[in-house]
Parts: C-alpha cells; sequence; structure tokens
C-alpha cells in the first residue's frame, strides 16, 4: 500500500496539492508537539492495558515500539505529508514493524485528542520556562535599582522632562509589571495543566477509559470535563498569547524608553557592545539592534494575537480552531523566551550616565511641580493659582535667557509672574524658592508608600523581591513534580515492556 493510498470511507488517496499545503502545515506542526506525543502515545496505551482494554500480549509489544518511538526526535523521524498529520505517521511507523499493535494504537481517541494532549503539555512546559526567564529577569532588574536608588534623573512623560526622580524608582515600575506578569503565567499553567485526554471523541466512550489515571501518569492536576470543550478550546489559545503579548508590551515598553536614551540627543545610557550592532556603511553607528528586536517581535506576536482569534471564530468543531494555534502558540513562546532572555542580558550590561542624569534632573524646570506646591502653601494661594504663577515665570525665565534651561527660577522671576497674574509680588525669599528647586531634596520628599525617596523605593525593592522568589519557587517545584511525573510514566512503561506480557 502506497504512503497516499486510500483509508476508511474515501476511495482515493490525498491530492498532490492537499498534501503540499494543509498536510504539510500539520506536518511542521511536529517539532514542539513531539516529546508530547510520546508521552500520550504511552499514557493512553498504558491505560488501555490496565484496564482490560488492550490485551497485555499486544500491548507489551505496542509499549516496546512506543518507547523506540518516544526516544527517536522530531528531525530524525521520516515525517511524510502524504500520510496526513504527526499522528498518522506515527501510526504508519508503527504498522510497519507490528501491524497487530499498531492496530490497537488509537483505540478510543481521535487523533485530535493526541495532539490536544501534545499541546496542553507543549504548553505548560514554555509556560514555566517562560515563568522561570522572567523570574531571572526581574532579578537583573531589581539588582539594577538597588545599584541606582540614588541616582537622581528626570522623569519623562511624553518625551518631555517631568519632575525628577530616581533610576530605582523608575526601574521598579517595570518590577511591579513583571509581578503581575508572573500571575498571568502562573494562570495560564493552570489551564494547560488540565488533561484534555480519555474522552473518546465527543461526548466520552463506551470503552472503560480511566481519565483520571490519564492525567495522573501526564502529570496533570486535573481533568478538562466536558471531552468536547476539551477538544475545541478556542478561547485558551487567545488567552495564552494575550498573556505573551501583555509580557512583551511591558518589555518593549522599557526597551523603547532604553532605545531613546542611547541617543546622542539623550545620551543617559549605553548598551554594552555585545547587544549593539554596526552599520555595514557608517561607520560611527552603534546601533542598539537587540532593543529594536524586542520591539519587532512584540508587534509580530500583537498580529498572531489577533489571528488566534480569527482561527477561533469558526462553528464549532473545527480543525482550524487548533491546527493554527498549535504551532504559534508553541512559537510564540519560544520567542518569548528567548527575548525576555534577551533583555535581561541588555539590562546586566547597561552602562548609566548618573552625573548627566543628575545634570538633566537640575535642567529643564522639573522642580516646577514642587516650587509651585511650596508657592500654595508659603503664600496661602490655591494650586491652580501657584500653578499658573509658577508656568509664567518658567515663560519669564526663558524668554529672558533666549531659552536657556538652566536659567535658574528666583524670588525676583516668581515676583513678576505673581504681579501679572495676581497684581502683587508674593515677597517670598530666596532661600524658600532656592530649597524648593533642589531635585535631590525633591526626591526626598517622596516618603509616601510608593514614592521615590529612599525608604519606600528599599520597601518595594523588598516586596518585588518577596514576590519573584515566591513564584521562582513554585516553577522550580512545578517543573520538578512534572519532571518526576514524566520519570514515572516512562519507568512505568519500561517496565511493562520488560515484565508485563507473554507476547
Amino acid at each position: 500500500m502506497s504512503a497516499a493510498a486510500a483509508t476508511g470511507h474515501l476511495g482515493e488517496g490525498p491530492a498532490a496539492e492537499l498534501m503540499a499545503s494543509a498536510y504539510r502545515w500539520e506536518v511542521d506542526l511536529a517539532p514542539s508537539l513531539w516529546p508530547g506525543l510520546g508521552l500520550t502515545d504511552l499514557a493512553h496505551s498504558l491505560m488501555l492495558i490496565e484496564v482490560g482494554v488492550i490485551p497485555p500480549g499486544v500491548g507489551r509489544r505496542l509499549v516496546a515500539l512506543l518507547l523506540e518511538l518516544h526516544a527517536l526526535p522530531a528531525n530524525q523521524f521520516p515525517l511524510d505529508p502524504a500520510l496526513g498529520d504527526a499522528f498518522t505517521n506515527r501510526e504508519h511507523w508503527l504498522a510497519e514493524r507490528d501491524r497487530g499493535a499498531a492496530g490497537w494504537f488509537s483505540a478510543g481517541r481521535a487523533r485530535r485528542e493526541a495532539t490536544t494532549v501534545a499541546y496542553h503539555l507543549a504548553v505548560r512546559s514554555r509556560v514555566l520556562m517562560l515563568a522561570g526567564e522572567l523570574a531571572a529577569y526581574l532579578r537583573v532588574l531589581l539588582s539594577q535599582a538597588e545599584a541606582h536608588v540614588a541616582t537622581v534623573m528626570p522623569d519623562y512623560t511624553y518625551l518631555q522632562q517631568a519632575q525628577p526622580t530616581t533610576l530605582a524608582h523608575y526601574l521598579l515600575g517595570f518590577g511591579s509589571a513583571g509581578l503581575r506578569d508572573l500571575e498571568r503565567l502562573q494562570t495560564a499553567f493552570r489551564r494547560a495543566n488540565l488533561s484534555p485526554a480519555g474522552g473518546g471523541s465527543t461526548n466520552g466512550s463506551r470503552l472503560p477509559l480511566d481519565r483520571q489515571r490519564l492525567a495522573e501518569l501526564l502529570g496533570f492536576d486535573g481533568i478538562v470535563l466536558h471531552p468536547r470543550d476539551a477538544m475545541w478550546q478556542a478561547d485558551a489559545p487567545v488567552e495564552v498569547m494575550a498573556t505573551v503579548v501583555a509580557l512583551l508590551l511591558n518589555l518593549d515598553r522599557l526597551a523603547e524608553d532604553l532605545q531613546i536614551w542611547c541617543t546622542q540627543e539623550f545620551g543617559l545610557v549605553e548598551l554594552a557592545d555585545a547587544h549593539a550592532r554596526t552599520s555595514r556603511i557608517m561607520p560611527q553607528k552603534k546601533n542598539p539592534y537587540s532593543l529594536a528586536f524586542v520591539r519587532g517581535l512584540t508587534g509580530e506576536l500583537i498580529g498572531q494575537l489577533a489571528a488566534m482569534a480569527c482561527v477561533g471564530k469558526t462553528p464549532s468543531g473545527q480543525i482550524d480552531n487548533r491546527i493554527f494555534a498549535y504551532r504559534e502558540i508553541p512559537r510564540a513562546l519560544d520567542l518569548a523566551i528567548a527575548t525576555v532572555r534577551l533583555m535581561a542580558g541588555v539590562l546586566g550590561g547597561l552602562t548609566v550616565d548618573r552625573a548627566l542624569m543628575a545634570r538633566r534632573a537640575a535642567e529643564g524646570y522639573t522642580q516646577a511641580t514642587d516650587l509651585a506646591e511650596v508657592v500654595m502653601q508659603a503664600a496661602g494661594l490655591d494650586y491652580k493659582t501657584a500653578h499658573t504663577i509658577v508656568g509664567r515665570a518658567v515663560r519669564l525665565a526663558l524668554a529672558g535667557s533666549g531659552g536657556n534651561l538652566r536659567m535658574p527660577l528666583t524670588a525676583g522671576l516668581i515676583d513678576t509672574a505673581a504681579l501679572e497674574v495676581l497684581g502683587r509680588p508674593l515677597g517670598l525669599t530666596e532661600e524658600t524658592i532656592s530649597a524648593a528647586l533642589d531635585p535631590v531634596a525633591i526626591v526626598g520628599a517622596r516618603e509616601g508608600p510608593g514614592g521615590a525617596a529612599a525608604q519606600p523605593v528599599r520597601a518595594m525593592l523588598r516586596q518585588i523581591r518577596q514576590a519573584m522568589e515566591a513564584a521562582e519557587e513554585w516553577q522550580r517545584e512545578t517543573s520538578r513534580r512534572l519532571a518526576d511525573a514524566e520519570a514515572r510514566l516512562l519507568e512505568l512503561a519500561r517496565s511493562f515492556e520488560k515484565d508485563g506480557g507473554d507476547g
């Protein structure tokens, strides 16, 4: 029988154009699903043997072949689009070696069950890896923040100087976002770590399939109860992709800020040479290639998020709900893992110009908000009036200095502005005004929860580190538990192969 021969109800084999397109697409899913296919095939066969569906003798031969197949990497397996997807390729491989054993391979399950279980295994392992990489990235971020608790710099909104802050306080905003990403990854893992196995086709099976045993063998925390829902969770890929996109958005915002700060016009930070790339025509260039890649990948996966929603928006029970997600979700997770690792390296190798940051914090009237608050309190004015006076004083300073952003605000300028606004001077002392213009003092005054002063910053450092370490412990323990489950499954299979039947 040729590989592309007719099977079942069909009177002829698949067309060449079908094999070259749709079947090729399904075969290309194999690398990410392959390890999980090996595990689910073993678990399903062992369960059927345990419940008496597969006779022990033929079951032993089947398990022996499945162990041999599980040890074969996807890139060494002769996948043939003429045979359809990876499941039917594996079935063909078994039949070439033992047709009697291969005849039991699909008992009690559809091919979509095998690939769906393998997809769950692929997603859960990658989500765990991504959580581990994100925790490692947060460690680097916290280390940089700890080193820059006293590094005063201007904060920016609309890329305009806003108020004096510290680099530590700025970075911790991304630390808080990283914790939310870790929480979302834990939720995604819990969803992926429910077993879709053992549901028959769409509504259960007349065979005594032990779904809880399958979940146990594969290390799942439980089962997806409804068999049809287990096979066609069109919302689940959207949720996972949205989790990845949210994480990358947080990385992207930091990467885009750093890319701007790397310019000669800002010059606040410099990437390590190892994370940059030269121009092949302009010798002076040091391009922040790593940061541009983060931005580009984020945009690409935002598009994939929309794609996951589109392929899920069909009548229920459709194959395109699955085959596109089963390729793109593992790929997105792999890319996110690599990108988080890249950003950790970028942050760890970053050079910060502390002196320039401090100078910039004293320029551009970043102190204006604090000065307005001092004017409000010292002169007994409402804030809007004080804000107007300080804004007018800034305008006067710039006009009188030809736009020099270093031109200081003085008590005299405040009085001139007050005359224009109120018709009278305020009479505040130079000492009162100058005290409000010290960036270090301004930062030190932010002592409330979440403020930029050293004490609340150190408190945030501790809180973020504690939450990150708890997530790290969850990731390590969960990874260990899944590795133990896989080891037990393989040991059970080897033991059965050796002692389980008479042949």
